[in-house]
């Protein structure tokens, strides 16, 4: 059965709009992952935007890793693609938010403001909506059979 990208994409957006927080890091086998509150455009789906300090380590770009689990802790990805600094004027606009406004006092032409873009080549999803009897037999013992347990699709670059 073939996966529909555009109902997974939509799923993902609907839960990072409820807990919008992802640990992302270069893709560099030394840097560690750090927690950034993803800016969503509908308009762009392909794509999820940070707001960080120019300082921050992630500005230097390049492959990158993020993790996300919602917040009702059922459904995860992890995303693969590329970040880089793009402060493009009108992007910042239709992002800026009071939240992000309290963490650059200099408003949109605050001196360490910089827009990171990430953009995603492919994802690995899952989702743990386990069925009622799934439930049932982790609580009072049991094996859980395929049927049960909730899905898992792998989302090839460019259909993010």
């Amino acid at each position: 059965m073939p996966v529909d990208t555009h109902k997974l994409k939509q799923h993902m957006w609907d839960k990072l709009e409820k807990g919008p927080f992802l640990m992302v890091g270069l893709a560099d086998g030394r840097s560690h992952s750090e927690p950034l509150t993803a800016q969503l455009d509908k308009d762009q789906v392909d794509t999820i935007w940070f707001f960080i300090g120019k300082n921050n380590r992630l500005a230097t770009g390049g492959p990158a890793m993020a993790q996300f689990v919602s917040k009702g802790q059922d459904f995860f990805a992890c995303l693969s693609g590329n970040v880089t600094v793009d402060n493009d004027p009108a992007m910042i606009d239709k992002l800026w938010s009071k939240t992000v406004e309290a963490w650059f006092p200099g408003g949109k032409n605050d001196p360490n403001l910089a827009l990171l873009r990430f953009d995603i080549d492919d994802a690995e999803l899952w989702e743990t909506d386990m069925s009622l009897s799934g439930k049932l037999k982790m609580l009072f013992g049991g094996t859980i059979e395929g049927s049960e347990e909730g899905s898992h699709a792998v989302v090839p670059n460019t259909v993010v």
